[in-house]
Parts: structure tokens; sequence; C-alpha cells
């Protein structure tokens, strides 16, 4: 199976307690595939394809490349920021497993979690509003919360993050 058009990077976990049944779920942005030990890779490759597409279904979506966080962060610039902020790089990266996004303002670079991909596209929007904002305030002051509160969905995409534990409990 080729892992380039894979939507998440897959971990087998095989079991000699599992007699036929394979079972997956998607949990840190890495499709888990529970399976018996002793169902052969061939068979398995093709499970493993149909639950990617099932899940993608599920999802409502397909992980965004880094060609399109690139656009859609253009396009929530021009929203929310009439445009004005400018940067070098926006792309995923699968080292942020205690956050779900950086900017580094002197480097114009905006890094999110790979994770963020199997979320609604409401939260997504909200973590690239936010690191989009700390290209004029590099704090987490008022004046910085005033720009990432433009997002409208903002309250109800940081609860979202809460629940499942990647937002810290930051004041706004």
């Amino acid at each position: 199976m080729d892992q380039k058009n894979q939507p998440w990077p897959v971990r087998i976990e095989r079991s000699a307690k599992r007699k036929k049944t394979v079972s997956a779920s998607v949990q840190n942005g890495e499709l888990v595939v529970r399976a018996p030990a002793r169902m052969s890779q061939k068979e398995l490759n093709g499970i493993i394809e149909k639950l990617q597409t099932r899940l993608q279904k599920k999802m409502g979506r397909t992980p965004a490349t880094d060609e399109a966080l690139e656009v859609l962060a253009q396009q929530l610039n021009q929203t929310y920021f009439a445009g004005r902020l400018k940067w070098q790089s926006i792309r995923y990266v699968t080292n942020q497993n205690s956050r779900f996004g950086s900017c580094t303002p002197s480097l114009g670079t905006i890094r999110l979690s790979h994770r963020l991909a199997t979320m609604p596209d409401w939260v997504l929007k909200y973590v690239i509003v936010h690191e989009l904002a700390h290209l004029e305030e590099a704090n987490h002051g008022p004046n910085f919360w005033a720009l990432v509160n433009q997002y409208p969905l903002t309250e109800r995409a940081r609860g979202y993050l809460m629940a499942i534990g990647l937002e810290e409990d930051a004041p706004n």
C-alpha cells in the first residue's frame, strides 16, 4: 500500500486473542488498526484502505496538504486581517504532540500539528487564525485575543480543543 496516499499514518497492533475482526480508530492523528496476529499483511492492507476511505467520509474531509493550508491561510488573512499579514511558510508537522500550532513571528513560520488534519474544518481555521494573530501579537494578551476573537467560532473551537486535551487553559 502506498503510504503517501494515506491520510493518516497507520499503526498496526496485532493480537493473538483476535480471531477474525479488525477494528480501527484515529488517535492523536494516527490510524490505530487492531488485527488478528495470523492475518496476512496483504489481506490487512485491503482492509486498511477501506477503513481509511470510510473514516475520511465520516470525518467529512481529507486532511489538507501544505499547499491547501497556504490557500486557507490567505483566505483567513483576507477575511480577518484585511490581508495585511505576511509569512514565509505554513505547514503540517508531526513533532507537535503537546500543542496544536506554533508561530515564529521573526521567521514568519507557522507550524500546525498533523493531528489537526483529522479535526473539523472550523477547528483548523481557528488554529490558523490563532497562529496568524501571533504575527502581529507575539503574546496572549488582550490585543492578541481581540484579533483571534474576530473568528466567530473561537470559543467553540477552544472548547473542542480543551475537551480533547490539546489546548492549554489560556485566559481570554
